[in-house]
């Protein structure tokens, strides 16, 4: 073969859909969808090492636990592995009340009875019939034409009828799918369904589930969209249906066509979680369920802890979530750079001042502790990150709440040790840097041993024992408070001259473990600024060791 210059002559444009006055773009969504699970199915057939029944029993477990009431839990007619499987869960009761398991079969008579069969003892249960309906399955898959293709529905159809009066001891529900929905003529697609209705004869009490798949992705959603509100308005008896959406991820929207596809008329969604599926996946239905947050409308789904369904689904598939897979991903609610860690502190702190629930913090469009997800997880520090984030992981990690230009000053230590490491800083790393720089004595000037302090009139009187400089001494300073006598102190010691330009203090903890810190910002004679930091039980122990640390820092 040989290589086109320009392979795009090989493809045309999608063609628009006739839909003159459409609906969906004014529309907004109120409420969920009617969830199916596919993951067990359509999922499970896309894995290189598909899952053995204990996997399938965990996954399954998981979608109940999840509040999933549609589960498609396999292709009987495939093997024996599926239909025991199938078998297993209806005899052995591991179907909750309330979940409709569902299994997917070709329009094949043998199939057919074979997936009714697995299902046999059911309370209620979905099988689901397809056969492909578009042009190119009809030429180069099938070789036949139109009526030969519709012929295969309305036998489908009655093979579910049949089969239904067969076993009458379920409820059972039925399934039709035109495969390859997305890529057929709209107006033949109604006609296959229109004829499937009139053979299993749906009511609005008893609907038929009418599956349109975006089989393989091939327009942008907007048309998926447009297909779908066609299809709605122009099939007959539309309210003894529910529409189901199928869309695949070849094109990397399908989760915009679902929503979309949902916005045009849609009643159902099905995929997998996190996307898993043939070729580049399914939906994803973790995004389209925790997107709806959003809009201020509840998924009818419980994904509160959402590392817990990651662990489960990775082990079941044997496939990664990627890290930045939107809401599940490791590092979805992490920002390392500067300007997004001083957003989200910031955030956070407004937070904190609110009288409502109301969630608004920039860079984060959920609430990670909806999920399950912690907020120290949230600001992360590698070399592009900013004060904000170093403040952030201390003030989590720590309870210190570092004053701003103490935060920009130690954003530099942090940075050089980040450039110095080449890797990601954790809470611990930021730790020992704080404390090497303001806390820890060893190796530093001025180290304090005790101290008193008196009053003279107005002036107070600070006597302290320090070693500095390796040797024991007694020292002494006047001034007009207690952080001015200890400058003093330090100054007549050799220390260095120094005034104060800003001081604040915090507690850290509660009743008896409360603790103290008090912060410091001094100023030298050349015009140099020091910073320190003291920690203790005595608030004004924690001013000394403050100054102490600020000199240090000389």
């Amino acid at each position: 073969m040989t290589m086109l210059r320009d392979p795009s002559v090989k493809y045309s444009a999608f063609p628009q859909v006739p839909l003159s006055h459409r609906e969906w773009p004014g529309r907004v969504t109120t409420k969920a969808p009617i969830w199916l699970s596919t993951d067990l199915r359509d999922g499970n057939q896309s894995l290189i090492d598909p899952m053995d029944a204990e996997k399938k029993t965990r996954f399954f477990d998981l979608l109940v636990k999840c509040g999933f009431k549609e589960i498609e839990v396999g292709f009987p007619a495939s093997g024996a592995t599926d239909f025991d499987y199938i078998q297993g869960l209806v005899r052995g009761g591991r179907i909750p009340e309330g979940v409709t398991p569902q299994v997917l079969t070709q329009s094949r008579a043998d199939l057919i009875r074979t997936s009714f069969d697995s299902l046999e003892g059911a309370k209620t249960a979905i099988v689901h019939v397809y056969n492909a309906v578009s042009p190119a399955w009809r030429k180069i898959v099938f070789n036949m034409e139109m009526p030969e293709i519709k012929g295969i529905a309305i036998e489908g159809a009655k093979q579910l009828r049949d089969n239904a009066a067969r076993l009458p001891g379920t409820d059972w529900r039925f399934q039709y799918s035109p495969e390859t929905f997305s890529t057929a003529e709209l107006d033949f697609s109604i006609e296959c369904c229109e004829a499937v209705m009139q053979i299993l004869q749906p009511t609005a009490e008893n609907p038929i589930i009418l599956n349109l798949p975006a089989t393989v992705e091939a327009s942008t959603p907007n048309i998926y969209a447009d297909q779908i509100e066609y299809f709605c308005k122009n099939l007959p008896n539309r309210d003894t249906a529910i529409i189901s959406l199928h869309t695949h991820n070849d094109r990397g929207t399908g989760v915009a066509a679902a929503e979309l596809g949902l916005l045009a008329g849609a009643d159902r969604v099905e995929g997998c979680l996190f996307g898993n599926g043939e070729r580049t996946g399914n939906t994803c239905l973790v995004t389209v369920a925790l997107n709806l947050y959003t809009q201020g409308v509840d998924p009818e789904l419980d994904f509160s802890n959402i590392d817990e369904v990651i662990q489960t689904v990775e082990y079941c598939n044997n496939l990664p979530v990627h890290p930045r897979h939107p809401y599940g991903g490791e590092l979805v609610y992490t920002a390392f750079s500067g300007s997004h860690q001083d957003a989200i502190k910031k955030g956070f702190a407004a937070r904190e001042r609110q009288n409502d629930e109301r969630w608004e913090v920039p860079y984060l469009p959920i609430d990670p502790a909806d999920l399950g997800r912690s907020y120290e997880a949230v600001i992360r520090v590698n070399s592009q990150s900013g004060k904000g984030g170093v403040a952030w992981v201390l003030e989590q990690d720590k309870g210190l709440k570092l004053p701003k230009k103490m935060q920009a000053s130690f954003s530099h230590v942090v940075q050089a040790l980040a450039d110095e490491t080449s890797r990601e800083l954790g809470a611990e790393d930021i730790w020992h840097a704080f404390e090497r720089q303001y806390l820890t004595t060893e190796a530093k000037r001025f180290q304090l041993v005790d101290w008193s302090e008196t009053h003279s009139g107005a002036d107070r009187i600070f006597a302290g024992k320090l070693t500095i400089d390796g040797t024991p001494r007694s020292v002494s300073g006047r001034g007009n408070g207690l952080m001015s006598s200890v400058i003093a102190a330090l100054r007549e010691s050799g220390g260095p001259v120094m005034d104060i330009v800003d001081y604040s203090e915090h507690a850290i903890g509660q009743g008896s473990n409360v603790q103290a810190a008090a912060y410091v910002e001094c100023r030298t004679a050349d015009g140099k600024s020091l910073f320190g930091c003291g920690l203790d039980t005595d608030v004004a122990t924690a001013s000394v060791r403050a100054i102490l640390s600020a000199a240090n820092g000389a």
